[in-house]
């Protein structure tokens, strides 16, 4: 008897668990991670001449980076809970299905708010002061859609900060390549939440939510996002130019500059069918191919 109560304590504490990870949808911290590690990584090699930041920075890096996504997706969730139960689309998710309540969400954002704070004063007094303007735009974003077709904006400079943050955090300031990449991420995620928009276009004229499809239309909604993804491709090889990247850095920028012609191939306004691996697939692949061909380069330049 105890060790059936035993197992179903685990199991449902596992639950649980798996439950809080869904609704921040944990795996999209792909996305944004490997972007704080290359403004990391760069901003170790050019003014350290080596591209290890020390085993303290990475720490702190990845528990900020954890803990901020942490508290915007939980706040997103609870502040859009109204409208997402009555989109089909989005109608399962946690809080408005009851699987996790509002102040059980809101105990989650602020929990990874403190954990933020922690994380940021242990890195350097900057990224500490920058940490209150970073939750405006973190816990911003929900309310942006009810208000400006911009609120994609909006999401790109929040998650680009995270590749500018990756830099300050080695540097303690702000120098031309943490701007490139902060532009990159900005130009990409535009693009990306663009293109993820479209499946709500519908929903979205219906009720009032702004976006860019809502606004302008699903086929000039997507030339707006190759543009940006033009854009992105631009920064990335300008990124290269204002760090001294090597070879290495410059055919991983080839590589995510296919990738983003692959994703505006298999999304049209006559089929958004692909959407779904436009937006989680080609752009995983993006983000890891930006770390690898960071990764390399700093190595190649640190051997050599």
């Amino acid at each position: 008897m105890l060790r059936h109560c035993e197992g179903g304590m685990v199991g449902g504490g596992a639950a649980r668990v798996k439950t809080f990870l869904e609704l921040v949808k944990f795996e999209h911290t792909v996305f944004a991670l490997p972007f704080a590690y290359a403004g990391m990584l760069l901003a170790s090699m050019q003014f350290r001449g080596t591209g290890w930041p020390g085993w303290h920075t990475l720490i702190w890096v990845t528990v900020a980076m954890a803990a901020a996504r942490t508290a915007a997706m939980g706040a997103n969730r609870v502040i859009d809970r109204v409208i997402d139960a009555r989109n089909p689309r989005t109608a399962g998710r946690e809080v408005p299905s009851g699987k996790v309540s509002p102040a059980q969400a809101w105990a989650l954002v602020a929990g990874s708010l403190v954990v933020l704070a922690l994380a940021s004063a242990q890195l350097n007094p900057l990224c500490l002061i920058l940490m209150p303007l970073a939750v405006v735009f973190l816990i911003g974003y929900p309310y942006t859609k009810r208000f400006t077709w911009l609120c994609h904006v909006w999401l790109g400079v929040t998650d680009g900060a995270a590749a500018a943050g990756g830099w300050i955090a080695v540097t303690g300031h702000f120098a031309p390549g943490a701007w490139a990449l902060w532009a990159v991420v900005i130009f990409w995620m535009v693009g990306l939440d663009v293109i993820y928009a479209t499946m709500d276009y519908a929903f979205d004229v219906a009720n009032g939510i702004r976006s860019i499809p809502a606004r302008f239309g699903i086929p000039v909604a997507l030339r707006i996002a190759a543009v940006s993804h033009a854009l992105t491709f631009a920064g990335l090889l300008v990124v290269g130019v204002v760090t001294g990247a090597s070879f290495w850095y410059v055919l991983a920028a080839l590589i995510m500059g296919g990738i983003l012609l692959y994703e505006h191939r298999i999304v049209n306004p006559a089929d958004l069918g692909r959407v779904n691996v436009a937006f989680f697939d080609a752009n995983m692949w993006l983000a890891l191919t930006m770390l690898a061909g960071v990764i390399v380069d700093v190595l190649w330049r640190t051997l050599t």
